[in-house]
């Protein structure tokens, strides 16, 4: 399949929170009520003027937005001041998966992190997808750390 992997725009945002809110978790989070919540758009406009954060739109031959991730490059000390990339909020469109979009992005994200200078490419995935563990593990993907999260009160999680 022909894809274009590109940098998203405020006129993704609708599209990419549906995305978002194609599975049983992302249902509980997200708003998907038109007019969207301002708090996406800003959110969206934090993200795009800061350098080290990727928005990524996945588009089909046709041009419309099937897929998207986040990507953030993570500047720190050690690695003699490595950088590391970090992919969040990935998801592809429920009527393309299994047709290899996902790996396809998941190829292109990783090409990017190298182009940018990371030593690694790090993810999250809920313990509730384990097919989404399954699909990380084939990619190459290791668990070699144990991850925490601290939920902070009156935050929807």
């Amino acid at each position: 399949m022909n894809l274009t992997f590109r940098a998203a725009h405020r006129a993704d945002i609708p599209a990419i929170v549906r995305l978002l809110a194609q599975d049983k978790l992302g249902q509980l989070r997200e708003d998907c009520r038109e007019p969207l919540p301002e708090a996406y758009y800003r959110a969206f406009e934090e993200i795009d003027k800061d350098p080290n954060q990727e928005l990524v739109a996945v588009e089909d031959g046709a041009g419309a937005l099937i897929g998207t991730l986040q990507l953030t490059f993570i500047p720190y000390l050690t690695y003699r001041g490595g950088v590391r990339a970090q992919v969040e909020a990935v998801r592809i469109r429920e009527d393309q998966r299994g047709r290899g979009i996902g790996e396809q992005l998941f190829r292109w994200a990783i090409a990017r992190a190298r182009e940018r200078g990371a030593h690694l490419l790090q993810l999250t995935t809920d313990k509730r997808r384990p097919e989404a563990v399954r699909f990380y593990e084939k990619l190459g993907f290791r668990a070699s750390h144990e991850g925490m999260k601290l939920h902070f009160a009156g935050r929807s999680h």
